[in-house]
Protein backbone atom coordinates (compact mmCIF):
# COMPACT_ATOMS: atom_id res chain seq x y z
CA UNK A 1 0.00 0.00 0.00
CA UNK A 2 1.45 3.37 -0.72
CA UNK A 3 1.88 5.86 1.80
CA UNK A 4 4.65 7.86 0.02
CA UNK A 5 2.49 11.25 1.59
CA UNK A 6 1.96 10.34 5.00
CA UNK A 7 5.63 9.32 5.43
CA UNK A 8 6.52 12.84 4.09
CA UNK A 9 3.80 14.41 7.05
CA UNK A 10 5.24 12.08 9.81
CA UNK A 11 8.70 13.55 8.73
CA UNK A 12 7.74 16.81 8.92
CA UNK A 13 5.18 16.60 12.14
CA UNK A 14 8.09 15.07 13.82
CA UNK A 15 10.10 18.35 13.48
CA UNK A 16 7.46 20.08 15.59
CA UNK A 17 5.17 17.44 17.13
CA UNK A 18 7.05 15.35 20.14
CA UNK A 19 6.99 11.93 18.59
CA UNK A 20 5.16 13.41 15.19
CA UNK A 21 1.66 12.59 17.14
CA UNK A 22 -0.45 14.23 19.12
CA UNK A 23 -1.56 11.57 21.27
CA UNK A 24 1.02 8.57 21.68
CA UNK A 25 -0.78 5.97 20.60
CA UNK A 26 -1.06 7.39 17.02
CA UNK A 27 2.59 6.89 16.92
CA UNK A 28 2.33 3.02 15.63
CA UNK A 29 5.39 2.28 17.93
CA UNK A 30 3.34 -0.31 19.76
CA UNK A 31 3.25 -2.16 16.31
CA UNK A 32 6.41 -0.78 14.33
CA UNK A 33 6.09 1.65 11.21
CA UNK A 34 5.24 5.44 10.55
CA UNK A 35 1.28 6.47 11.12
CA UNK A 36 -0.62 7.07 7.70
CA UNK A 37 -2.69 10.57 7.77
CA UNK A 38 -6.52 10.73 7.00
CA UNK A 39 -7.90 13.79 5.29
CA UNK A 40 -11.38 12.67 4.72
CA UNK A 41 -14.09 10.24 6.56
CA UNK A 42 -17.50 9.22 5.69
CA UNK A 43 -19.53 6.28 7.39
CA UNK A 44 -17.37 3.52 8.08
CA UNK A 45 -14.09 4.17 6.17
CA UNK A 46 -11.58 6.59 6.04
CA UNK A 47 -9.12 7.92 3.25
CA UNK A 48 -5.97 8.60 4.13
CA UNK A 49 -4.00 11.25 2.30
CA UNK A 50 -2.42 8.66 -0.56
CA UNK A 51 -5.52 8.03 -1.35
CA UNK A 52 -5.77 4.59 -0.01
CA UNK A 53 -9.28 3.60 1.73
CA UNK A 54 -9.58 1.80 5.14
CA UNK A 55 -12.32 0.16 7.16
CA UNK A 56 -12.10 1.93 10.10
CA UNK A 57 -12.75 0.30 13.31
CA UNK A 58 -11.17 2.69 15.82
CA UNK A 59 -14.03 5.36 14.87
CA UNK A 60 -12.33 8.59 16.31
CA UNK A 61 -11.80 6.28 19.45
CA UNK A 62 -15.47 5.44 19.50
CA UNK A 63 -17.31 8.70 19.69
CA UNK A 64 -18.31 8.08 15.49
CA UNK A 65 -21.24 5.57 16.51
CA UNK A 66 -23.15 6.69 13.70
CA UNK A 67 -20.14 6.51 11.29
CA UNK A 68 -17.86 9.09 10.01
CA UNK A 69 -19.33 12.59 8.75
CA UNK A 70 -23.35 11.71 9.35
CA UNK A 71 -24.83 15.14 7.53
CA UNK A 72 -27.40 15.46 10.87
CA UNK A 73 -24.06 16.09 13.01
CA UNK A 74 -22.63 17.84 10.06
CA UNK A 75 -25.58 20.08 9.99
CA UNK A 76 -26.10 20.80 13.29
CA UNK A 77 -22.66 21.83 13.65
CA UNK A 78 -23.02 24.16 10.46
CA UNK A 79 -25.91 25.64 12.15
CA UNK A 80 -24.25 26.44 15.62
CA UNK A 81 -21.09 27.67 14.36
CA UNK A 82 -22.74 30.15 12.48
CA UNK A 83 -24.39 32.19 15.43
CA UNK A 84 -20.74 31.64 17.24
CA UNK A 85 -18.17 29.06 18.01
CA UNK A 86 -17.81 29.73 21.64
CA UNK A 87 -19.31 32.47 24.19
CA UNK A 88 -18.11 31.71 27.72
CA UNK A 89 -21.97 32.19 28.49
CA UNK A 90 -24.60 29.63 29.39
CA UNK A 91 -26.59 28.71 26.47
CA UNK A 92 -29.66 26.73 25.35
CA UNK A 93 -27.40 23.67 23.94
CA UNK A 94 -26.10 22.30 27.30
CA UNK A 95 -28.95 22.83 28.75
CA UNK A 96 -30.69 20.56 26.61
CA UNK A 97 -27.64 17.44 26.96
CA UNK A 98 -28.22 17.99 30.75
CA UNK A 99 -31.65 17.12 30.54
CA UNK A 100 -31.18 14.49 27.92
CA UNK A 101 -28.27 12.86 30.09
CA UNK A 102 -30.72 12.66 33.04
CA UNK A 103 -33.50 11.18 31.13
CA UNK A 104 -31.65 8.37 29.43
CA UNK A 105 -29.28 7.52 32.82
CA UNK A 106 -31.49 6.94 35.71
CA UNK A 107 -28.72 7.70 38.12
CA UNK A 108 -28.08 10.77 37.06
CA UNK A 109 -30.27 13.19 38.25
CA UNK A 110 -27.43 16.33 37.83
CA UNK A 111 -24.61 16.56 35.25
CA UNK A 112 -21.98 18.94 34.45
CA UNK A 113 -19.98 19.05 31.04
CA UNK A 114 -16.63 19.53 30.60
CA UNK A 115 -14.22 19.24 27.85
CA UNK A 116 -12.90 15.86 27.56
CA UNK A 117 -13.16 12.78 29.43
CA UNK A 118 -9.94 12.91 31.50
CA UNK A 119 -10.96 16.24 33.21
CA UNK A 120 -14.57 14.60 33.80
CA UNK A 121 -12.68 11.45 35.10
CA UNK A 122 -10.53 14.28 37.44
CA UNK A 123 -13.78 16.35 38.77
CA UNK A 124 -15.69 12.81 39.63
CA UNK A 125 -12.58 12.26 41.68
CA UNK A 126 -12.25 15.56 43.35
CA UNK A 127 -16.42 15.58 44.26
CA UNK A 128 -16.29 11.96 45.67
CA UNK A 129 -13.73 13.12 48.28
CA UNK A 130 -15.44 15.99 48.63
CA UNK A 131 -18.42 14.66 49.74
CA UNK A 132 -17.21 11.76 51.77
CA UNK A 133 -14.70 13.68 53.42
CA UNK A 134 -11.83 10.91 52.10
CA UNK A 135 -9.08 10.91 50.52
CA UNK A 136 -8.35 7.04 48.80
CA UNK A 137 -9.44 5.62 45.38
CA UNK A 138 -9.37 3.14 44.38
CA UNK A 139 -8.81 1.78 40.62
CA UNK A 140 -8.33 -0.97 38.96
CA UNK A 141 -4.94 -2.45 37.11
CA UNK A 142 -5.32 -1.62 33.33
CA UNK A 143 -7.93 0.36 33.81
CA UNK A 144 -7.59 4.24 32.25
CA UNK A 145 -8.95 7.58 33.29
CA UNK A 146 -7.46 9.97 31.24
CA UNK A 147 -3.75 11.31 31.94
CA UNK A 148 -5.30 12.80 35.58
CA UNK A 149 -2.10 12.83 37.75
CA UNK A 150 -3.43 10.52 40.40
CA UNK A 151 -5.55 8.35 38.14
CA UNK A 152 -2.11 7.64 35.97
CA UNK A 153 -0.58 4.64 38.38
CA UNK A 154 -0.93 1.11 36.19
CA UNK A 155 -3.08 2.45 34.04
CA UNK A 156 -3.95 0.84 30.58
CA UNK A 157 -4.09 1.97 26.94
CA UNK A 158 -0.66 3.92 25.87
CA UNK A 159 0.95 3.43 29.45
CA UNK A 160 0.80 0.05 28.64
CA UNK A 161 1.49 -0.42 25.45
CA UNK A 162 4.85 1.75 25.56
CA UNK A 163 5.13 -0.33 28.98
CA UNK A 164 5.39 3.34 31.38
CA UNK A 165 2.33 2.44 33.35
CA UNK A 166 3.60 5.23 35.90
CA UNK A 167 4.50 8.59 34.05
CA UNK A 168 7.50 10.53 35.01
CA UNK A 169 6.68 14.18 36.20
CA UNK A 170 4.01 12.57 38.79
CA UNK A 171 5.21 12.91 42.59
CA UNK A 172 5.00 9.99 44.76
CA UNK A 173 2.90 12.33 47.10
CA UNK A 174 0.21 12.36 44.00
CA UNK A 175 -0.39 8.92 43.78
CA UNK A 176 -0.33 8.32 47.83
CA UNK A 177 -3.79 8.11 48.10
CA UNK A 178 -4.78 5.71 44.85
CA UNK A 179 -5.23 1.92 45.52
CA UNK A 180 -4.81 -0.44 42.28
CA UNK A 181 -7.07 -3.56 42.68
CA UNK A 182 -6.60 -6.11 40.02
CA UNK A 183 -10.15 -6.70 38.27
CA UNK A 184 -12.59 -9.20 38.75
CA UNK A 185 -10.81 -10.42 42.24
CA UNK A 186 -13.82 -10.55 44.91
CA UNK A 187 -11.38 -11.05 47.56
CA UNK A 188 -8.96 -8.35 46.61
CA UNK A 189 -11.54 -5.70 47.38
CA UNK A 190 -12.22 -7.33 50.70
CA UNK A 191 -8.58 -7.33 51.37
CA UNK A 192 -8.71 -3.42 50.70
CA UNK A 193 -11.68 -2.10 52.43
CA UNK A 194 -10.60 -3.91 55.77
CA UNK A 195 -7.44 -2.58 55.56
CA UNK A 196 -8.51 0.95 54.97
CA UNK A 197 -11.39 1.38 57.41
CA UNK A 198 -13.22 4.42 56.97
CA UNK A 199 -10.80 5.94 54.48
CA UNK A 200 -11.92 4.91 51.08
CA UNK A 201 -13.71 7.94 49.06
CA UNK A 202 -14.26 5.66 46.14
CA UNK A 203 -13.98 2.88 43.52
CA UNK A 204 -13.89 4.04 40.00
CA UNK A 205 -14.04 2.04 37.00
CA UNK A 206 -14.65 0.65 33.41
CA UNK A 207 -17.58 -1.27 34.14
CA UNK A 208 -16.47 -3.00 30.78
CA UNK A 209 -12.32 -2.06 30.45
CA UNK A 210 -11.61 -0.85 27.78
CA UNK A 211 -8.27 0.05 27.76
CA UNK A 212 -6.26 -2.59 28.34
CA UNK A 213 -8.14 -4.25 25.03
CA UNK A 214 -11.55 -5.79 26.45
CA UNK A 215 -12.76 -7.63 28.73
CA UNK A 216 -16.07 -8.28 30.78
CA UNK A 217 -17.02 -7.98 34.44
CA UNK A 218 -17.81 -11.29 35.54
CA UNK A 219 -21.18 -12.41 36.79
CA UNK A 220 -22.12 -10.59 39.87
CA UNK A 221 -18.64 -7.95 39.95
CA UNK A 222 -19.67 -5.28 39.38
CA UNK A 223 -22.85 -6.06 41.84
CA UNK A 224 -20.22 -6.90 44.36
CA UNK A 225 -18.58 -3.39 43.81
CA UNK A 226 -21.96 -2.09 44.69
CA UNK A 227 -22.43 -3.76 47.89
CA UNK A 228 -19.11 -3.33 48.65
CA UNK A 229 -19.14 0.57 48.35
CA UNK A 230 -22.17 1.39 49.78
CA UNK A 231 -21.94 -1.13 53.10
CA UNK A 232 -18.18 1.34 53.18
CA UNK A 233 -19.85 4.56 52.85
CA UNK A 234 -17.83 4.89 49.54
CA UNK A 235 -19.17 5.94 46.22
CA UNK A 236 -19.04 4.14 42.84
CA UNK A 237 -18.03 5.92 39.98
CA UNK A 238 -18.80 4.51 36.82
CA UNK A 239 -16.00 5.53 33.88
CA UNK A 240 -18.81 5.33 30.95
CA UNK A 241 -16.62 7.66 28.26
CA UNK A 242 -16.44 4.61 25.92
CA UNK A 243 -19.40 2.65 27.35
CA UNK A 244 -21.95 5.16 27.68
CA UNK A 245 -24.39 5.28 24.97
CA UNK A 246 -22.90 2.78 23.05
CA UNK A 247 -23.64 -0.56 24.77
CA UNK A 248 -26.78 0.85 25.92
CA UNK A 249 -28.97 3.64 26.19
CA UNK A 250 -28.02 4.69 29.50
CA UNK A 251 -25.05 2.59 29.17
CA UNK A 252 -23.30 0.02 30.61
CA UNK A 253 -25.05 0.50 33.73
CA UNK A 254 -28.45 0.06 32.00
CA UNK A 255 -26.85 -3.24 30.17
CA UNK A 256 -25.71 -4.40 33.78
CA UNK A 257 -28.42 -3.36 35.93
CA UNK A 258 -26.25 -1.09 38.05
CA UNK A 259 -26.64 2.16 39.61
CA UNK A 260 -23.31 4.05 40.58
CA UNK A 261 -23.29 7.26 42.34
CA UNK A 262 -21.20 9.38 40.17
CA UNK A 263 -20.35 8.49 36.35
CA UNK A 264 -18.54 10.19 33.57
CA UNK A 265 -19.20 10.30 30.10
CA UNK A 266 -17.59 11.69 26.56
CA UNK A 267 -17.06 10.32 23.40
CA UNK A 268 -20.94 9.69 21.88
CA UNK A 269 -21.85 13.00 23.85
CA UNK A 270 -19.78 15.09 21.68
CA UNK A 271 -20.56 13.45 18.32
CA UNK A 272 -16.40 13.91 17.38
CA UNK A 273 -16.18 17.20 18.75
CA UNK A 274 -14.06 17.53 22.41
CA UNK A 275 -16.71 16.94 25.34
CA UNK A 276 -16.84 15.43 28.50
CA UNK A 277 -19.38 15.45 31.80
CA UNK A 278 -19.82 14.09 34.65
CA UNK A 279 -22.89 13.57 36.98
CA UNK A 280 -24.51 11.32 39.49
CA UNK A 281 -26.93 11.61 43.09
CA UNK A 282 -28.48 15.69 43.17
CA UNK A 283 -26.66 15.40 46.51
CA UNK A 284 -23.48 14.88 46.05
CA UNK A 285 -23.47 17.39 42.82
CA UNK A 286 -24.91 20.02 44.63
CA UNK A 287 -21.21 19.81 46.43
CA UNK A 288 -19.95 21.65 43.20
CA UNK A 289 -19.40 25.04 43.49
CA UNK A 290 -21.08 27.33 43.11
CA UNK A 291 -23.31 25.63 45.70
CA UNK A 292 -20.72 24.01 47.93
CA UNK A 293 -16.94 23.87 48.34
CA UNK A 294 -16.18 21.70 45.62
CA UNK A 295 -14.19 24.07 42.74
CA UNK A 296 -14.48 22.75 39.21
CA UNK A 297 -14.72 25.18 36.15
CA UNK A 298 -13.72 25.16 32.63
CA UNK A 299 -14.29 28.01 30.00
CA UNK A 300 -15.24 26.02 26.97
CA UNK A 301 -17.46 23.41 29.32
CA UNK A 302 -20.90 23.07 27.74
CA UNK A 303 -19.22 24.73 23.98
CA UNK A 304 -22.96 25.18 21.57
CA UNK A 305 -20.85 23.54 18.36
CA UNK A 306 -20.26 20.64 20.58
CA UNK A 307 -23.26 20.55 22.19
CA UNK A 308 -24.90 20.83 19.10
CA UNK A 309 -22.70 17.85 17.86
CA UNK A 310 -23.82 15.81 20.19
CA UNK A 311 -27.47 16.41 20.59
CA UNK A 312 -27.57 15.53 16.91
CA UNK A 313 -25.72 12.03 17.47
CA UNK A 314 -28.04 10.97 20.25
CA UNK A 315 -31.54 12.12 18.52
CA UNK A 316 -30.34 9.89 15.52
CA UNK A 317 -28.68 7.12 17.44
CA UNK A 318 -31.79 6.83 19.31
CA UNK A 319 -34.22 6.57 16.60
CA UNK A 320 -35.34 3.50 15.40
CA UNK A 321 -33.31 0.21 15.69
CA UNK A 322 -29.60 1.78 16.16
CA UNK A 323 -28.81 -0.25 18.95
CA UNK A 324 -30.14 -3.68 17.45
CA UNK A 325 -27.90 -3.20 14.95
CA UNK A 326 -24.89 -2.42 17.04
CA UNK A 327 -25.52 -5.80 18.46
CA UNK A 328 -26.36 -7.54 15.40
CA UNK A 329 -22.99 -6.56 13.55
CA UNK A 330 -20.87 -6.87 17.21
CA UNK A 331 -22.49 -10.64 16.96
CA UNK A 332 -21.34 -10.69 13.26
CA UNK A 333 -18.05 -9.85 13.33
CA UNK A 334 -17.16 -11.61 16.60
CA UNK A 335 -18.32 -15.01 15.06
CA UNK A 336 -16.66 -14.41 12.24
CA UNK A 337 -13.44 -13.48 13.90
CA UNK A 338 -13.88 -16.57 15.84
CA UNK A 339 -14.13 -18.75 13.24
CA UNK A 340 -11.37 -17.45 11.15
CA UNK A 341 -8.96 -17.86 13.83
CA UNK A 342 -10.27 -21.70 14.45
CA UNK A 343 -9.46 -22.53 10.35
CA UNK A 344 -6.02 -20.93 10.64
CA UNK A 345 -5.24 -22.81 13.90
CA UNK A 346 -3.86 -19.61 15.49
CA UNK A 347 -5.13 -19.19 19.25
CA UNK A 348 -7.39 -15.67 19.88
CA UNK A 349 -9.71 -15.24 22.41
CA UNK A 350 -12.18 -12.25 21.04
CA UNK A 351 -13.65 -10.88 23.32
CA UNK A 352 -17.10 -8.85 22.54
CA UNK A 353 -19.56 -6.49 24.12
CA UNK A 354 -22.29 -5.13 22.04
CA UNK A 355 -20.30 -2.85 19.57
CA UNK A 356 -16.53 -3.21 20.97
CA UNK A 357 -14.31 -6.04 20.69
CA UNK A 358 -10.79 -7.09 20.92
CA UNK A 359 -8.67 -10.03 19.85
CA UNK A 360 -5.75 -11.75 22.08
CA UNK A 361 -3.26 -13.74 20.35
CA UNK A 362 -3.65 -16.22 23.82
CA UNK A 363 -4.79 -19.61 24.91
CA UNK A 364 -5.92 -18.18 27.84
CA UNK A 365 -9.38 -16.79 28.32
CA UNK A 366 -8.62 -12.74 29.14
CA UNK A 367 -10.46 -11.14 32.22
CA UNK A 368 -7.88 -8.54 33.18
CA UNK A 369 -4.73 -6.82 33.01
CA UNK A 370 -2.97 -9.73 33.94
CA UNK A 371 -4.38 -12.22 31.21
CA UNK A 372 -4.31 -9.46 28.07
CA UNK A 373 -0.61 -9.63 29.51
CA UNK A 374 -0.23 -12.86 28.29
CA UNK A 375 -1.27 -12.02 24.94
CA UNK A 376 1.64 -12.53 21.87
CA UNK A 377 2.10 -8.89 21.15
CA UNK A 378 4.62 -9.89 18.30
CA UNK A 379 1.80 -11.51 16.67
CA UNK A 380 -0.45 -9.18 16.99
CA UNK A 381 2.03 -6.50 14.97
CA UNK A 382 2.04 -8.88 11.98
CA UNK A 383 -1.61 -9.58 11.95
CA UNK A 384 -1.94 -5.54 12.50
CA UNK A 385 -0.12 -4.39 9.55
CA UNK A 386 -1.92 -7.31 7.29
CA UNK A 387 -4.85 -5.95 7.79
CA UNK A 388 -4.02 -2.31 7.09
CA UNK A 389 -2.47 -3.36 3.91
CA UNK A 390 -5.99 -5.66 3.45
CA UNK A 391 -7.39 -2.00 3.64
CA UNK A 392 -8.65 -2.69 7.80
CA UNK A 393 -7.48 -0.55 10.05
CA UNK A 394 -8.03 -1.98 13.61
CA UNK A 395 -6.38 -0.05 16.85
CA UNK A 396 -2.26 0.36 16.18
CA UNK A 397 -2.12 -1.72 19.66
CA UNK A 398 -3.40 -4.66 21.28
CA UNK A 399 -4.04 -2.97 24.22
CA UNK A 400 -6.82 -0.88 22.86
CA UNK A 401 -10.25 -1.57 22.03
CA UNK A 402 -11.96 -1.81 18.60
CA UNK A 403 -15.77 -0.17 17.68
CA UNK A 404 -18.61 -0.56 15.31
CA UNK A 405 -20.81 2.05 13.83
CA UNK A 406 -23.96 1.31 12.43
CA UNK A 407 -22.27 2.57 9.37
CA UNK A 408 -21.05 -0.57 9.19
CA UNK A 409 -22.53 -3.04 6.58
CA UNK A 410 -22.74 -7.27 6.74
CA UNK A 411 -19.98 -6.49 3.69
CA UNK A 412 -18.03 -4.51 5.52
CA UNK A 413 -17.52 -6.87 8.09
CA UNK A 414 -17.66 -10.02 5.86
CA UNK A 415 -13.98 -8.37 4.25
CA UNK A 416 -12.70 -8.02 7.32
CA UNK A 417 -13.20 -11.71 8.48
CA UNK A 418 -12.29 -12.59 4.97
CA UNK A 419 -8.78 -10.56 5.14
CA UNK A 420 -8.52 -11.99 8.91
CA UNK A 421 -8.62 -15.63 7.60
CA UNK A 422 -5.73 -14.74 5.32
CA UNK A 423 -3.74 -12.57 7.35
CA UNK A 424 -3.95 -15.52 10.27
CA UNK A 425 -2.95 -18.51 8.33
CA UNK A 426 0.07 -16.38 7.18
CA UNK A 427 1.54 -15.93 10.61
Amino acid sequence: MNRVKSDQLFAEALKYIPGGVNSPVRAFRAVGGNPFFVNRAAGSKVWDVDGNELIDYVLTWGPAILGHAHPKIIAAVKAAAELGTSFGIPNPHEVTMAKRICKLVPSVQKVRMTSSGTEACMSAIRLARGFTKRDKIIKFDGCYHGHVDSLLVRAGSGALTFGHPDSAGIPAAFTSHTIVAPYNDVDAMKNIFAANKNEIAGIIVEPVPGNAGLYLPQPGYLEFLREITKANGALLIFDEVMTGFRLARGGAQERFGITPDLSTFGKVIGGGLPVGAFGGRAEIMDCLAPLGPVYQAGTLSGNPVAMAAGLANLDELLNGDAYKKLEERGAQLAAGMRDAARSANVPVQFNQCGSMFCGYFTTQPVHNVADAMHSDREKFKKFFHGMLDAGVYLAPSQFEAGFLSIAHTAADIEKTVNAAAKVLRAL
